[in-house]
C-alpha cells in the first residue's frame, strides 16, 4: 500500500468570529491511500488539524504525517494515539479504500438516501446586527434548533440578542444552544448561567476554559442549565483517563468532534462511556472540508441519533470540494445519485 498527503488551505467566504479571534483561512491535509497494483482506486481522508485546538498542531505535525506515509509503504503500524486529526483522516482513508474508493465511509440507509440527520443552525459571532441577520436566515431556512457562539461582543449585547429571540419564540418553538468556547471567567460564569437559564436556553458548551476540573465539576453540579463539555475532551486519550473525567465532572452532555477526540474510534469510546453514565451527547464538525464532513455525517447517521447534531454544511469556504451531502432546511441529506467526484483531487499537490 502507498499513502500520499496534500496540504490544503481552506478559505472562508466571510471572516469567521470566534472567542479565539477572527478566522479567514484554515489549514487541513488530505490523505490518499492506494495499492500500487491498482492506483485508480484510492481511499480518501482528511487530517483536519485545527491550530489552537489540536494539541498536535505544532512544527512536528508534518513530520508525523511523513512518518505515517513511510510506515504505510513498508507495512509498519504508526502510533497515532496522540495525533487525533491524523487518526481521523487515516481511518477515513482506510474505510474508503475498503469500500472501493467511492466516498462511502459508513454505508447505511443514509448513503442510500433513505434516512436523514437533523442539525442545528450555527450563528457565528459578529456584531449584534450581523448575528440577528444570521439568526433570521437560519429561522427562515427552517431551523428549529439554533446554536449561538458568544464571546465576540460584550456580554450585555449577547444576552440582549438571546432575550430578543425568546420574546419572539418560546422554547417549544425554538431550541437555543449557546457555545462559550471557554470564554467565561471564574467570576462571571455562575451569574451568566443563571441569566441564560432564565431565557430557557437548552444548554451551554464549555462555559470556562479547559484545565479547571475542580471548577467545572462545581459548575456541572450547581448550574441551573445543562453543561456540555467540548474542549474539555481534547487531549484526553486513554479509556481510564476518559472515565475519570466523566466521573469527576459529571456533565449533562459531551460534544464529540471526531477530528479532536481520537477519530471515529475515539468518538465511539466516548459515546460508550457517556451512555454507561447516563450522559447525553451529540456530534459536531470542526471546520473540516467536505471530505471530512461527508465522513462525519455518514458516521453520525449510523449512531441512531434523535436530537439535532452540530454538523456543518460545507458552505463556509470558497474553495471547498463538491460533495453528495446537501442541506434541505434543517435536514442534512446524502444524494446517492451524485457520488463524490474523484477528478477534483487529481491535480492537487500530492506528496508521496
Amino acid at each position: 500500500m502507498r499513502l500520499a498527503i496534500c496540504p490544503y488551505m481552506l478559505k472562508f467566504r466571510q471572516p469567521a468570529g470566534t472567542s479565539r479571534g477572527i478566522l479567514t483561512e484554515k489549514p487541513t491535509y488530505l490523505l490518499k491511500l492506494w495499492d500500487e497494483r491498482n492506483p485508480e482506486i484510492f481511499g480518501l481522508g482528511e487530517a483536519a488539524v485545527f491550530p489552537g485546538l489540536s494539541p498536535e498542531a505544532d512544527y512536528r505535525y508534518e513530520y508525523k504525517l511523513i512518518e505515517l506515509l513511510a510506515n504505510v509503504a513498508i507495512g509498519k503500524p504508526t502510533d497515532l494515539s496522540r495525533h487525533s486529526s491524523i487518526q481521523f483522516g487515516f481511518e477515513q482513508a482506510l474505510r474508503d479504500y475498503a469500500s472501493g474508493g467511492k466516498g462511502l465511509y459508513f454505508p447505511s440507509d443514509f448513503t442510500q438516501g433513505k434516512s436523514e440527520i437533523i442539525i442545528n443552525g450555527l450563528v457565528w459571532m459578529g456584531s449584534h446586527d450581523e448575528m440577528m441577520e444570521r439568526l433570521e436566515e437560519k429561522i427562515d431556512m427552517g431551523f428549529k434548533c439554533i446554536k449561538i457562539k458568544v464571546g465576540a461582543i460584550d456580554w450585555k449585547s449577547e444576552l440582549a440578542l438571546i432575550r430578543s429571540i425568546r420574546e419572539r419564540y418560546s422554547a417549544s418553538q425554538l431550541t437555543v444552544r449557546v457555545d462559550a468556547n471557554g470564554g467565561f471567567s471564574m467570576d462571571s460564569a455562575m451569574p451568566r448561567l443563571h441569566q441564560l437559564a432564565e431565557l430557557d436556553v437548552h444548554s451551554i458548551e464549555q462555559p470556562i476554559p479547559p484545565g479547571n476540573p475542580e471548577l467545572m465539576k462545581f459548575l456541572c453540579s450547581v448550574s441551573p442549565l445543562p453543561i456540555a463539555l467540548d474542549e474539555e475532551l481534547i487531549g484526553i486519550y486513554g479509556e481510564k483517563e476518559k472515565s475519570e473525567l466523566l466521573d469527576f465532572e459529571n456533565p449533562s452532555y459531551i460534544i464529540l468532534k471526531p477530528a479532536l477526540c481520537g477519530g471515529f474510534s475515539g468518538a465511539e469510546e466516548w459515546i460508550r462511556l457517556a451512555e454507561e453514565r447516563g450522559i447525553g451527547w451529540w456530534v459536531t464538525s470542526a471546520l473540516e472540508s467536505n471530505v471530512g464532513l461527508n465522513a462525519i455525517a455518514q458516521f453520525t447517521a449510523t449512531l441512531g441519533v434523535s436530537i439535532p447534531q452540530g454538523l456543518g454544511t460545507g458552505g463556509l469556504f470558497t474553495n471547498n470540494f463538491s460533495s453528495p451531502i446537501y442541506l434541505d432546511g434543517e435536514i442534512l441529506r446524502y444524494d446517492p445519485s451524485k457520488p463524490e467526484d474523484r477528478r477534483q483531487f487529481e491535480n492537487l499537490d500530492w506528496k508521496v
